[in-house]
């Protein structure tokens, strides 16, 4: 009996709950070691659930430090994070941009590296591997095979289809060659994995079609989720001073000027010089609106050149989580502006869902599943796609009728404390774990 029927036969999901040993495989989160008060993200909190359950865990990861570009360490470390809760970091090759051939060759290392370390570690009770990276997911698939732990894959985001979408079209043909072996990967990793997750229906589908296969009952979604912890006095201090030193009066974040945020990365994913050019219609209509795009990427200085000279726009760089905390409080709406690719179409950006937390309704310039799901909970507005008159008009009537602008804060809330908490959307997740570690306990 496959596992997909063992699920069914075990019965609701929480029966038959047994404490396990879990791998989670995920390259590129913030760690917990990666700073004082560190801001998880889906692996982290997801670990977390599963401790607090009882379950031993086990979270492999590099010694990259994706959002800094710097090494963790110099060699691969075995660290123990608390009881049940240990952390494998496997050294690897730095790379300094998000899309590139080390970045692809940093991978094949840990998948290497993953590949024989693992062999010399008791086989844990069920593998969670995400995609990406197809590299590591593809040799925990061949592990499990060989040693008979199911692997269950979390597809995060659409690699190597996005990098396809995201390259220019004269460089598109040599990047297909270039990626031969991650779409190798990729549907090797698809096809043997016991179960297939996403953040979206539409992203399981995705990783269905490369698997070759239909959907099964183990197949499911579970969406981002995120944490809105308050930071503490002092953080939250120090960050309004941060902010005052570049030009936000902390006075004014109660009140005043409305205030559009951005958080994420300024590359070829994102739209920003739509949102770029919408400042400069706005502040040509002498209207009160200020943007705060905040992040690093290939793309910053050549937006911090198409802004030049516009009063209205910051573009700090790199931010920490209490600045974030503190901004998006003094914010009253949230930008989306991802580029038009499956990927995002098909997606739900975990940037939303942290918007969403602090009761700021979205923009965005997307069609798919973001604007949907604006637009069905009437928590954010849509814009047309590479206009940025339209951004700019959309922004001025919000202006224009706070009440409106209120109505949609209090619904763009509701939605995050409904769908998208931390401990609602891991709580699921842990127990569809749980249920399929009880179905492969049941078939032995």
């Amino acid at each position: 009996m496959g596992l997909a029927g063992d699920l069914r036969a075990v019965g609701p999901e929480g029966e038959g709950r047994r404490r396990m040993k879990i791998w989670l495989i995920k390259l590129g989160e913030p760690l917990p070691i990666d700073a004082t008060d560190p801001r998880l993200f889906r692996t982290g909190m997801l670990a977390r659930e599963l401790v607090h359950r009882g379950h031993e865990v086990v979270w492999w990861s590099s010694t990259v430090n994706h959002a800094e570009k710097r090494h963790r360490a110099d060699q691969d470390a075995d660290l123990l994070l608390g009881d049940r809760y240990r952390l494998r970091l496997i050294h690897a090759p730095l790379y300094r941009r998000n899309v590139s051939l080390a970045r692809i060759a940093s991978h094949r290392v840990t998948a290497t590296r993953f590949a024989e370390l693992a062999r010399r570690e008791a086989p844990p009770d069920l593998i969670v591997s995400s995609l990406p990276t197809a590299e590591v997911s593809a040799a925990a698939v061949r592990f499990g095979r060989e040693f008979g732990v199911p692997v269950v894959l979390d597809v995060r985001d659409l690699w190597p289809d996005l990098i396809l979408d995201l390259a220019p079209g004269w460089a598109r043909g040599a990047a297909a060659m270039a990626l031969r072996s991650m779409i190798r990967d990729t549907k090797q990793a698809c096809a043997g994995a016991d179960a297939i997750l996403g953040t979206t229906p539409a992203f399981v589908d995705w990783a269905l079609g490369y698997a070759g296969r239909g959907r099964r009952p183990v197949d499911r979604d579970f969406p981002m989720a995120y944490e809105a912890r308050r930071p503490s006095d002092s953080a939250i201090a120090a960050a309004r001073l941060s902010w005052a030193g570049r030009g936000l009066d902390p006075s004014r974040f109660p009140e005043g000027e409305l205030i559009a945020c951005y958080f994420g990365a300024m590359g070829r994913q994102s739209e920003l010089h739509t949102v770029v050019d919408a400042a400069r219609i706005l502040r040509d209509r002498r209207r009160s609106i200020r943007f705060v795009l905040c992040g690093t990427g290939d793309r910053l200085e050549r937006l911090r050149r198409r802004a030049a000279g516009l009063g209205n726009v910051l573009l700090p760089g790199w931010v920490g989580a209490a600045e974030i905390w503190t901004l998006m409080r003094a914010s009253s709406v949230g930008l989306a502006p991802y580029a038009k690719i499956p990927n995002y179409v098909m997606g739900m950006p975990n940037k939303p869902v942290e918007y969403l937390s602090a009761g700021l309704p979205v923009l965005t310039g997307l069609d798919g599943v973001l604007a949907d799901l604006l637009g069905r909970h009437d928590c954010g507005v849509s814009y047309e796609f590479g206009r940025p008159d339209r951004l700019a008009d959309a922004l001025e009537a919000l202006d224009d009728d706070r009440s409106r602008l209120a109505e949609l804060s209090v619904n763009a809330w509701r939605l995050y404390r409904d769908r998208f908490t931390a401990d609602r959307v891991f709580g699921a997740m842990a127990d569809h774990l749980e249920s399929l570690g009880a179905a492969r306990h049941v078939a032995a």
